[in-house]
């Protein structure tokens, strides 16, 4: 039987938590959250008595002995992550720890910022006859990046780009991207706390990145997606083929 849920919050939004994500929630012994990440809101669904517990100050040791604690009683630990928890989380670890305790556990998707700050923009990241390719990294901080994926190189292939835990430095973003050979004109979309109350988000251009988010304080907890083919650039009249009328599947004959 599951005792631990890693559950994937969504980028802040209560309401872009998952359906199974809130009932596991609403259901939990303890919720376990990233404070720092994840709003209180978003965990407001747990029910009374249930143990509620802001990991932000916690290391992994501690995180695990409350965990350890609610399993041992009998009890279901919900601990939530922003956005997605297979992309920039850290549940290997906690995961590794469980599975030497023989306790088992499950992850739950959610909507990772990238996704929820195009939405919010009305952007898609993929245009046909464009690019049909997505990239999700990040420039190289307390956490190394392969040589290999510098976004230098990653530029290279001209895809659409969502660039995490980078707006610390976005001259070394904007640097990187143009070194790669990305045309300056590449519409380029800052998002800022996407899906909290303070959600700020401005299109700029690659050539203007750094001069947009210093300029609007997106230093932080902000992320940038690369868009080919939908800022300056002529790219014609190409459109999708699902709803051409042409167009015939499976389910259109």
């Amino acid at each position: 039987m599951t005792q631990v849920y890693f559950i994937g919050a969504g980028p802040g939004d209560p309401e872009l938590i998952t359906v199974r994500g809130q009932r596991l929630v609403a259901e939990a012994d303890l919720v376990l959250y990233a404070g720092s990440l994840v709003p209180r809101d978003v965990v407001a669904c747990a029910k009374q008595g249930a143990r509620v517990e802001n990991s932000a100050p916690l290391n992994l040791r501690e995180t695990h002995a409350l965990i350890m604690e609610t399993v041992a009683a009998g009890g279901m630990v919900a601990r939530v992550h922003t956005g997605d928890p297979a992309l920039y989380g850290a549940v290997r670890e906690q995961a590794e720890l469980l599975d030497e305790a023989g306790v088992a556990w499950e992850i739950v998707p959610g909507v990772t910022a990238g996704f929820a700050a195009a939405a919010a923009a009305g952007r898609s990241f993929t245009v046909p006859e464009v690019t049909q390719t997505l990239i999700f990294s990040r420039l190289e901080g307390r956490t190394p990046v392969p040589e290999r994926e510098h976004l230098r190189e990653l530029a290279r292939s001209r895809s659409a780009m969502c660039i995490y835990l980078s707006a610390g430095d976005p001259e070394g973003v904007q640097s990187a991207l143009l070194e790669g050979g990305m045309p300056g004109s590449t519409l380029v979309l800052a998002a800022y706390r996407v899906g909290w109350s303070e959600q700020r988000m401005a299109e700029t251009t690659l050539d203007g990145l750094a001069h947009t988010a210093r300029r609007n304080g997106f230093t932080r907890q902000t992320v940038f997606l690369v868009l080919p083919g939908q800022g300056g650039e002529d790219f014609g009249s190409a459109r999708s083929l699902l709803y051409d009328p042409d167009f015939r599947h499976m389910c259109r004959g």
